[in-house]
């Protein structure tokens, strides 16, 4: 169900809130965290989607920021969903008008769950600085997704000049199933030295460039991206050790990694590319800063061959 209120405020909004749930239309106990989202035009039904498939979950109140483009006098127009349109979750999009667009903050403070955690995600373009951001300020993590910028890998550098504890970008999400591939082959024997890695991918894709960052991290060897122009993502690993090298590769389109490995028989994995929402259902997961990421941004990074 989807109730549009047209010209409101927000306590309009919460009083409509507490109205539906007086009649049982919405519940609001049981939610663990206040989402907000920030995003515009088409970007705000795609969202709302990963949100929703998330909140079951992670059962939580979604606020959405659609600025618009701010033509129209001061104002406020909100919708509200429940029930099937929102998931395990109550969706609120607010599209403030005018001068309105630059007092979102408090549009959202009175619409938050009392003593519940804050996450704010940007699903596309994020503020230069997420920390600083009158939202992101609030918040206990900050989600981006520089990916989907116009510049990402550029973006991804800002992302390192302005880290402060609690961001996170959704690239570093989907590098969970290749940074854990990578991690079990190195557990088995003969526990050699890596000696040089080799990462390839689109170098277009912030996660190749992370997960190339997290092996410059963790390892004391020269980590290079090598570019495949037919890929989207991450397509292979090379691990070289003295008496041979872990062979990893995922063609474009293919669900399936297939690892060769001197000595031992191939073996064939199913790792599909990960949907937003399990992505985003990741970074849920944790309200604490992520110090993994942090230090292959910070200290990773810099360290990868064409950095």
């Amino acid at each position: 169900m989807i109730i549009t209120l047209e010209d409101t405020t927000s306590s309009a909004i919460g009083a409509k809130l507490v109205a539906l749930r007086e009649e049982g239309g919405a519940v609001a106990l049981g939610r663990v965290l206040t989402l907000v989202i920030v995003a515009t035009g088409e970007d705000v039904e795609s969202a709302v989607e990963a949100a929703n498939d998330a909140s079951r979950e992670h059962p939580c109140r979604v606020i959405v920021v659609d600025p618009g483009d701010g033509r129209k006098a001061a104002g406020l127009d909100a919708e509200i969903r429940i029930g099937g349109d929102a998931g395990a979750s109550e969706v609120i999009v607010l599209r403030p008008l005018g001068a309105a667009r630059d007092e979102v903050d408090t549009l959202v403070v009175p619409l938050l769950l009392p003593d519940a955690p804050i996450v704010v995600w940007w699903p596309h373009e994020p503020p230069e600085n997420m920390a600083a951001d009158p939202l992101g300020a609030m918040a206990q993590r900050r989600i981006s997704d520089v990916g989907t910028c116009a510049k990402p890998i550029e973006h991804l550098a800002g992302l390192a000049d302005t880290y402060a504890p609690g961001d996170t970008d959704l690239s570093w999400a989907r590098t969970t199933l290749w940074r854990g591939l990578a991690a079990a082959a190195l557990d088995e024997p003969p526990y050699e030295t890596v000696r040089a890695v080799r990462v390839i991918g689109s170098r277009d894709r912030p996660s190749t460039h992370l997960f190339a960052a997290w092996l410059a991290a963790n390892l004391k060897a020269p980590v290079t991206i090598e570019h495949d122009p037919e890929a989207s993502a991450i397509t292979g690993l090379d691990l070289e050790r003295r008496n041979g090298s872990i062979t990893m590769r995922r063609p474009e389109g293919s669900a399936v990694v297939t690892v060769t490995q001197d000595g031992t028989p191939t073996q064939q994995i199913a790792m599909a590319k990960r949907p937003i929402a399990d992505c985003l259902m990741e970074d849920l997961r944790r309200l604490d800063p992520d110090e993994t990421y942090a230090r292959s941004l910070l200290k990773g990074l810099p360290k990868v061959a064409g950095e």
